[in-house]
């Protein structure tokens, strides 16, 4: 399988199983923000929820695009993703799957909504600075341009969501005259039909959503292990052909001469030298060759990236002339310098389709199971009273629309803090910060707060572990 000998391909079915036992975990684990509200306002018996959530995530995760996927996968620089040694890549998808594995269980039993991004993201960072500590290592193994746009995303998302459901709550006060809708629901009794059309598409908004969002992570991380694995199979886009790609360097070796470096930074004036090597070495190893697969492991290796390094430092200078008033260059060049680099990228940014089959698959079926023991926190341990019709829809809203925002600019995103804390904000609006359980939303903060330390620990220790084991 994919050239591996037979010990190797079972360990590669294995990890496959443990990243798509990830996904189902993510599934109730995360989903159930998703169907709590429906379920405590009786707008759907759970059974009904659980499943119209699960087709919504499958959907989600088929249409949602790569984006965010292919932001986790460059977390990590290619020289990690494509070590010669095959168990020095086992000992990092090892560390990445375990850890994610653990947190995310210990928290599910609990009954704490704790983020499934903050876990894989914490295990991803863990490996990166481990790698850092290896002998003969002397630079960290991060992006640290993505880290921080993650971290930032991570951050300041559930803020907006306490906010904007605050915010929002207000504005159905002082708006919608019939209050009904801001009404505890009775016991076992389902809503009018109106209010109930409100929450189950509310429902669906943020199961999409989640799909779109965090079924990518899923994705990201099986692409993780099969360029660990058989990164001669999964460097490049094998689909594509090897004439396009050395077509698309020449277009861009073409609209890059077109740039004075006089008008460059000095950074930018040593970018554009490394971007002319790279699509030199592009050229020589793929002129004259008719399909990806007649090329060496090795070659595999250097095009990908050089493919990355074109593509990132292309971007620096991009920004660097759209920002200088003195540069002379058209803007039609960059824009279709941008739009070259779009393509070209595409050659290294992409999934298989029965990966992302398999992550649907996982994520919309761990939906409908083990789903209750969250629900219950969300329904009734983050504020004293029950959930109204208004602050369960309030909370869906801003949930769904953060992240859906999140998704088109491919940052991961955390459906369980964004939705908390939309529904901690909804609270806050019913009956002030006295409306709170503070005890739960500590115990939230608290994992929020722990998650990234212990995951960062976790993953790296075991890392480091067996790569001297392997060494």
């Amino acid at each position: 399988m994919f050239g591996l000998d037979t010990t190797f391909t079972i360990l590669l079915i294995l990890c496959l199983l443990a990243a798509s036992a990830f996904e189902f975990i993510n599934g109730f684990h995360d989903t159930a923000n998703a169907v709590a509200t429906v379920i405590y306002t009786h707008s759907l018996k759970p059974t009904t929820a659980v499943i119209w959530s699960g087709l919504w995530n499958f959907i989600g995760v088929n249409v949602g695009g790569i984006a965010v996927a292919m932001g986790i996968v460059n977390l990590l620089p290619v020289e990690l993703l494509v070590d010669q040694n095959l168990m020095h890549s086992i000992s990092m998808i090892f560390a990445l799957i375990f850890t994610a594995i653990v947190w995310n269980l210990a928290t599910w039993y609990i009954g704490i909504p704790c983020s499934s991004s903050h876990t894989l993201l914490g295990s991803i960072f863990g490996v990166g600075l481990a790698y850092y500590f290896l002998p003969g290592v002397s630079t960290y193994a991060l992006n640290w341009g993505k880290v921080m746009d993650v971290g930032l995303s991570l951050l300041i998302s559930p803020l907006f969501g306490f906010g904007f459901a605050l915010l929002l709550m207000y504005i159905l006060k002082k708006t919608v005259k019939n209050k009904l809708i801001f009404k505890e629901p009775p016991a076992k009794k389902a809503p009018p039909a109106w209010i109930r059309g409100i929450l189950i598409l509310t429902c669906t908004s943020v199961s999409y959503a989640h799909g779109s969002n965090d079924g990518q992570k899923g994705v990201g991380l099986i692409m993780l292990i099969l360029i660990g694995f058989a990164p001669t199979f999964f460097a490049i886009d094998r689909s594509k052909k090897a004439e396009d790609l050395l077509t698309e360097t020449k277009n861009i070796e073409w609209t890059i001469r077109k740039i004075d470096t006089n008008y460059l930074t000095a950074e930018n004036r040593k970018n554009f030298h490394i971007i002319s090597q790279d699509l030199n070495l592009i050229k020589t190893e793929l002129t004259g060759v008719t399909s990806f697969t007649k090329l060496e492991k090795s070659v595999n290796f250097k095009i990908r990236k050089a493919i990355l390094s074109v593509s990132k430092k292309s971007e620096s200078i991009v920004k660097n002339l759209a920002e200088s008033s003195k540069s002379r260059i058209k803007p039609a060049v960059l824009a279709v310098l941008t739009s070259n680099l779009k393509k070209f990228r595409a050659n290294t940014e992409y999934s298989p389709r029965w990966v992302i089959l398999l992550v649907s698959l996982s994520l919309g079926l761990g939906t409908m199971i083990g789903w209750k023991r969250i629900v219950v926190t969300i329904g009734e341990k983050i504020g004293k009273t029950h959930l109204t019709y208004a602050q369960g829809a309030s909370a869906e809203i801003v949930a769904a629309s953060t992240i859906g925002v999140s998704t088109m600019f491919g940052l991961p995103v955390s459906t369980t803090h964004v939705l908390s804390s939309g529904i901690a904000g909804s609270m806050v609006a019913g009956g002030g910060r006295q409306n709170l359980r503070m005890g739960t939303v500590k115990s939230i903060l608290i994992a929020w707060l722990i998650t990234l330390p212990f995951t960062i620990i976790l993953s790296g220790l075991l890392f480091y572990i067996l790569r001297m084991v392997f060494n």
